[in-house]
């Protein structure tokens, strides 16, 4: 079954075409890396797909239900996108974190007051989250008391509090130095090994290699290949793809 679809899909921010015509899938229990160079429209892509930027074509769907479709040649969106928000959650490079409210408040606020789910309840099961994230004796933390790679741990816990569908990740690790890097792709690879439907934009790859059900290489707004990690990484027949890698394993 599709959590997600999107057909067609096209963004301009001016003259700029960042995103052209772009179309993909990703089933339940499956996780997908999206790699490419800077400026390929990675992040507009994943931005696109959780109502931070407008679509300007084609259709997006969660769950076979339609949020934005083309009508009369522009594009629409479905009056009530609330049900929408629910389906997924987004982990940010930069955190996000709430400053002035602890860790257990950052993670039960939006179950309590979006989702009006019961206090208790939402505490208990984000306890045991981070349990699972080696955090429990941080919840009467704030923020600032945390290193990088447990803010962002918190942070991927705030988003598993929802119960979405699919959860998204925009470079989660790229504000994070080598060690704590390592601590936040244990917590994803655990995820990925309990069927947690992903899509990660990721500059890490031998990590997108390691933990990918499918690997899609974005250039120019495009995507230029998908498909298996070995496949992608082992075999690519794009020239384009190719060029990528061999800088990439310059660095």
């Amino acid at each position: 079954m599709n959590v997600l679809k999107m057909e067609h899909i096209s963004k301009s921010f001016g003259d700029n075409h960042v995103l052209k015509d772009i179309s993909l899938t990703v089933d339940k229990g499956e996780v997908v890396s999206v790699i490419g160079p800077s400026g390929s429209g990675k992040s507009t892509l994943l931005r696109c797909a959780t109502f931070l930027e407008t679509l300007d074509g084609g259709t997006l769907s969660y769950l076979g239900e339609n949020a934005a479709w083309m009508e009369d040649g522009k594009i629409k969106y479905a009056k009530n996108l609330k049900p929408f928000y629910k389906d997924f959650g987004l982990v940010f490079q930069s955190f996000n974190l709430f400053p002035h409210r602890t860790v257990l408040k950052n993670i039960i606020d939006a179950p309590v007051s979006v989702q009006k789910r019961d206090k208790k309840e939402v505490t208990a099961e984000a306890m045991e989250l981070l349990r699972k994230m080696g955090l429990e004796d941080k919840a009467d933390f704030y923020p600032y008391q945390l290193s990088g790679g447990q803010q962002q741990r918190v942070s991927i816990v705030r988003a598993l509090a929802m119960k979405p569908e699919i959860l998204f990740f925009d470079e989660p690790t790229s504000a994070l130095d080598p060690e704590l890097t390592g601590e936040v792709l244990k917590v994803i690879k655990q995820l990925a090994e309990e069927k947690m439907t992903m899509v990660i934009i990721t500059h890490e790859m031998g990590f997108a290699r390691a933990v990918s059900d499918r690997v899609i290489f974005m250039d120019g707004g495009v995507i230029v290949e998908q498909g298996d990690p070995e496949e992608v990484f082992g075999n690519t027949q794009s020239e384009r793809m190719k060029s990528f890698l061999q800088n990439y394993n310059k660095d």
